[in-house]
């Protein structure tokens, strides 16, 4: 046995050297290869041959760890890990350990031997690790939340830095520290027990106690921590929501304010417009008798005066109205040259008296009919003309309509309205659209008005994705205002309207039943005196229950309802109208009111209503809401 060991530990050797897991290379003093195995060779990616070829120190030695550190004794071996470039492109990582080899300790070095072990799966793992611990401690570290840990014995592991700005604690402080000291004892043993959702702990902790004392509002969330499928503790995720419930608060108030800013608008309107509708009312049908001259000027004063104060009250009213958002398009058929035309009409008398020629064009690309709201463009063309008028002493003034875009299913109309007036300086042109502006001084000014006719127009104008801007006039002094809005095309040739229009004139003043349900005793006699120049009989009662009660009793073809009425206000005597009716002959409801706020017009059609006319009432309305039932009952 003995005689052949030599011989053993020689195959042994060169077994090992061949077959073994590591790769094993060997390295002269001077860095030139002697020798690899196989193993090597595969960690590698290379042949024998094409190893040999490489520089050998990039391979067993690193920028860290020289050959000179082995050769000067300052160590007996170097190890360390080292990243390749494997042949397939793959990133190889290896441990790799460097030695000397000698015959004896004394003498000199033979050569450098390197063992190099593949470590890329668990240097992988180890990368993923660290990567994934990196991204979790920057989570908590960055994360706007307070982020605590804590065991199954309710003592604080960790937290990260909002936890710290959050409680007013330290870290250090709250480290071994009992939860209960943030959340109060009852979640704390809420936690404890299994029997409780995590979701209902979660709703409890709606605060924490803060350092000093004071409570902070959070909204909490929990999270188990699971370590080999057993639960060791919990993640508590604390968000400050101080500032959002101060924000919903502050939105709650601002909403209640604006709903009662409403209300008063709604009230205001309808305590103004009640009298304005007696006076203007009576006004009208005194300069219809006779009257000698000094008492027809006295009445046009007063009716000039209530018209003013009217406008004034509009215009007030339908800034607030635009300014709250409670102003919405109603799309409808409507022809912009008869909207032109009622602009031009309702503005033409305060032109005939200063003697200003009005005129207008409208080009004949221009679609006869529109779908689109009619009601704002009228609005809009009557501010513009209004001031048109008002800030031109003598001359002209000029309405343009022009087409300037066009589609299948739209057209884009530019409208301009231009005046000989006195124009506006350029150092006030920038503020012409802002609310409550006026050009003059209000001390010294000599045309009347609130300021808010531009801001309207342009509100309007933007609601309808439209521009609004001033350009002063070219040849001379003067103003020229452009607007322009898009509308959707509608094939409709408005030979019908015609017809129907034709109709009612032709068939003169037909028989009807009218009841007026009016508590306010000046408004009845106005109601009375109207209907009798228009040559229509009323009867009249003064609460929403004796309107119920006439309509069940009798058949009405038409009723004026008020809206806002003691005893029973006029939409519910319209629902039991409607209920106590039903499938019987309905009369056509005419809500009347003195309430002037956006949407009213549709919420009383939702509520069973068929028409809407507002306070103060005129002979023209009343007439026309008549005229448009004549012709609905004829179709």
């Amino acid at each position: 046995m003995s005689e052949i060991l030599p011989f053993d530990q020689q195959a042994l050797t060169k077994h090992i050297y061949n077959h073994a897991p590591v790769g094993i290379a060997l390295v002269s003093i001077q860095e030139k290869w002697i020798h690899a195995n196989s193993t090597a060779c595969n960690i590698l990616g290379y042949s024998l041959e094409e190893l040999m070829s490489l520089p050998a120190r990039d391979y067993i030695f690193s920028d860290a760890f020289l050959p000179s550190e082995l050769l000067e004794h300052a160590s007996t071996s170097i190890e360390f890990e080292k990243q390749y470039l494997h042949r397939n492109g793959n990133v190889v990582w290896a441990s790799v350990h460097v030695s000397l080899v000698h015959d004896r300790p004394e003498d000199e070095p033979l050569f450098f031997i390197a063992h190099i072990i593949d470590i890329t799966a668990s240097k992988v793992a180890e990368l993923k690790l660290n990567e994934s611990v990196e991204r979790y401690t920057s989570l908590k570290k960055y994360n706007h939340d307070a982020i605590i840990s804590f065991g199954l014995d309710g003592k604080i592991i960790n937290g990260n830095q909002m936890t710290e700005t959050l409680t007013g604690y330290t870290i250090a402080e709250l480290i071994g520290a009992r939860i209960s000291r943030l959340i109060g004892e009852d979640a704390l043993a809420n936690l404890s027990s299994d029997m409780l959702d995590h979701s209902l702990i979660e709703k409890e902790i709606d605060h924490i106690s803060h350092k000093d004392g004071h409570p902070v509002e959070v909204l909490a969330s929990l999270a188990p921590i699971i370590i080999h499928n057993h639960k060791v503790g919990f993640y508590l995720i604390l968000k400050d929501i101080t500032e959002q419930r101060r924000l919903l608060i502050e939105k709650e108030t601002a909403e209640k304010t604006n709903k009662a800013k409403s209300e008063f608008l709604a009230m205001m309107s309808h305590e103004i417009r009640t009298p304005m509708n007696g006076v203007i009312g009576m006004t009208d049908l005194l300069l219809e008798s006779e009257l000698d001259s000094e008492q027809r000027q006295y009445l046009e004063i007063i009716k000039q005066s209530g018209s003013t104060l009217l406008n004034i009250i509009n215009d007030i009213l339908d800034f607030s109205k635009i300014e709250s958002g409670n102003t919405e398009l109603v799309h409808e058929i409507f022809s912009i040259r008869t909207t032109l035309s009622e602009a031009y009409y309702i503005n033409q008398p305060r032109a005939l008296e200063k003697e200003i020629d009005v005129t207008t064009s409208v080009a004949p690309n221009v679609p006869d009919y529109l779908f689109g709201d009619g009601t704002k463009v009228r609005q809009i063309l009557i501010n513009l003309l209004s001031n048109a008028v008002k800030f031109t002493p003598s001359g002209s003034v000029s309405v343009t309509v022009e087409q300037i875009e066009q589609t299948s299913e739209h057209v884009k109309l530019q409208v301009e309205v231009e005046d000989t007036g006195i124009g506006v300086s350029a150092d006030k042109t920038i503020r012409l659209f802002d609310p409550f502006y006026q050009v003059d001084n209000y001390m010294t000014r000599k045309i009347e008005g609130t300021g808010l006719g531009l801001a309207i127009c342009k509100k309007l104008v933007d609601l309808m994705g439209g521009e609004i801007w001033y350009r002063p006039r070219k040849d001379g002094p003067g103003s020229r205002f452009i607007f322009t809005a898009k509308f959707r095309l509608q094939p409709f040739t408005g030979r019908e309207l015609n017809d129907r229009t034709d109709r009612s004139h032709e068939s003169g003043i037909e028989p009807l039943k009218i009841l007026v349900a009016e508590d306010n005793e000046v408004n009845q006699v106005v109601f009375i005196k109207m209907m009798d120049r228009l040559g229509y009989p009323v009867t009249v009662v003064p609460n929403g229950e004796q309107a119920v009660k006439a309509c069940t009793t009798q058949d009405y073809d038409m009723v004026f309802m008020d809206v806002q009425m003691p005893v029973m206000d006029g939409l519910m005597a319209t629902s039991k109208i409607r209920n106590e009716l039903n499938g019987k002959k309905q009369p056509f409801i005419v809500a009347v009111t003195a309430h002037a706020i956006k949407g009213e017009h549709q919420r009383y059609l939702e509520l069973g209503m068929d028409d809407y006319i507002s306070k103060p009432l005129s002979m023209t309305a009343v007439s026309a809401v008549i005229q448009k039932y004549i012709a609905k009952r004829e179709n």
